[in-house]
């Protein structure tokens, strides 16, 4: 079971930036809540943080999984020269169980990250991480879900791999529209 916090660094090729993904900490609170004042951000995410407690708990939740060893969720930060590291999303490997084959993905962006490959790039880093971490034993398939008209994270999960497997009936409130289901084998 994975309990150690780690860092990705992945590189760009200018003028992308590099990111460096590293599990969410106390200190991200602020940066979480303004990404959440996005109305995209708000219309295709289940969970929506109000306030500092709710971003703190969102934040504690996602710590709970590293703890737990079944949750496994980073902050993609932007690290460009001459400038401090800022929030670019959020990606995450959860629904890890030991002996299961599968685990779900899943990742946002913020508002002025969209369209510079973040998506892509974490993406592939925590994909290609939690194929490496878990072994040719433990993981073989990954999941992606997103709703059918959200055509950008359809965009993101086929460039990275990510093939259209299923198409999920609506789940409303939640989910009021079907769902793609994308699957990327080992």
């Amino acid at each position: 079971m994975i309990t150690d916090a780690v860092t990705l660094a992945v590189g760009g090729a200018p003028p992308a930036a590099a990111l460096v993904l590293r599990p969410w900490t106390d200190d991200d609170v602020d940066v979480l809540l303004a990404a959440y004042q996005d109305p995209a951000m708000r219309r295709w995410s289940a969970a929506v943080p109000q306030d500092r407690r709710a971003g703190r708990a969102w934040i504690k939740g996602h710590q709970d999984g590293w703890s737990d060893g079944h949750q496994f969720a980073f902050a993609v930060l932007e690290d460009a020269p001459g400038a401090a590291p800022r929030l670019a999303g959020h990606v995450v490997l959860r629904e890890v169980t030991p002996g299961e084959p599968a685990a779900e993905v899943g990742y946002w962006t913020v508002a002025d990250a969209r369209g510079r490959g973040v998506a892509h790039r974490a993406l592939e880093a925590l994909t290609t991480w939690a194929f490496d971490t878990f072994g040719p034993d433990g993981l073989q398939r990954l999941r992606l879900l997103h709703q059918v008209d959200n055509v950008a994270s359809c965009r993101v999960a086929e460039k990275t791999g990510y093939v259209l497997d299923a198409v999920l009936a609506p789940w409303p409130p939640v989910y009021p529209l079907e769902g793609h289901v994308h699957v990327r084998a080992r």
